[in-house]
């Protein structure tokens, strides 16, 4: 009876494979998706040229540089990727969308924090990159200290990281000086982090180039700058296909600040020569 009865278990098990059946994964493991809001607000910093603008002068400028002082961003994640995106945003004072900021902020990101990998595309006047190195490098020291970000319980975690490779993305002009300078190779300049993540979501996930938690960031603040979370939907009823960008010309993170300095010395060279003209 016995062997009759393994006979049929087999043959059954044959016909469920033939038949393409395979058993279904966990849905947690599976299906599991997420998305965080995020928004940012960096404080402006006129130095001394502000110095000499009155307060109506100073709310001016603040209103037309709102749209790059407070930014709208989206991360959809699983157990291990994420991607990253800012929601576009009008103008305040014309209606449009900022095009020349576009150029200097962070695009499409998708972060893979199994296989320590990144890509995100990068559009740079007109030209598409696509950007694909491994994850920023964080040491994070782990704090006792804790608040409540909306309905989660956050703990404080806080790293030193050299401050090119947050803005490995921007240009700025001090970066390339420095370069040039070998007085100063040796002299790294580091942005101090503070980041509070809830481990109510355990995946290791966060805004831009912040990652390696136990736990979902819910709040980082760098330099000038504060990311918050605004609200997190766990398991949308309508899932998207996380992937990595696709099109452009592959480089490293190196490779493309090399391209921007360079451009942008020509764009300061060609300036100059109209000027002389």
């Amino acid at each position: 009876m016995k062997s009759i009865l393994l006979k049929f278990s087999v043959i059954f098990l044959v016909i469920l494979l033939s038949s393409g059946f395979t058993p279904k994964k966990n849905k947690s493991v599976q299906d599991f998706q997420g998305k965080a809001y995020y928004f940012s607000k960096a404080k402006m910093d006129l130095g001394t040229w502000g110095a000499r603008l009155n307060e109506g002068q100073k709310k001016e400028v603040e209103a037309r540089l709102k749209n790059r002082l407070q930014k709208n961003y989206v991360l959809t994640f699983n157990k291990e990727e994420s991607f990253f995106e800012e929601e576009d945003q009008l103008d305040a004072m014309s209606g449009a969308t900022d095009s020349w900021g576009k150029n200097f902020t962070p695009g499409h990101q998708y972060k893979n924090v199994k296989t320590n990998s990144q890509v995100q595309n990068q559009e740079f006047y007109g030209k598409n990159f696509l950007v694909k190195d491994s994850l920023q490098p964080i040491v994070w020291v782990m704090g006792k200290e804790t608040k409540e970000i909306g309905n989660y319980t956050c703990f404080k975690a806080t790293a030193s990281i050299p401050t090119n490779e947050l803005t490995w993305y921007n240009f700025s002009w001090n970066r390339l000086n420095e370069t040039a300078d070998d007085s100063t190779k040796d002299d790294i300049a580091m942005t101090i982090v503070e980041a509070w993540y809830t481990p109510q979501i355990p995946v290791g996930h966060g805004p831009l180039e912040y990652w390696g938690l136990p736990g979902l960031i819910l709040e980082v603040s760098a330099g000038n700058t504060t990311m918050l979370c605004s609200k997190i939907i766990i398991n949308p009823k309508e899932q998207v296909e996380i992937k990595a960008p696709e099109k452009g010309k592959i480089v490293s993170k190196q490779e493309y600040q090399q391209i921007i300095s360079k451009k942008m010395i020509e764009f300061r060279d060609n300036r100059s020569g109209r000027r002389r003209g």
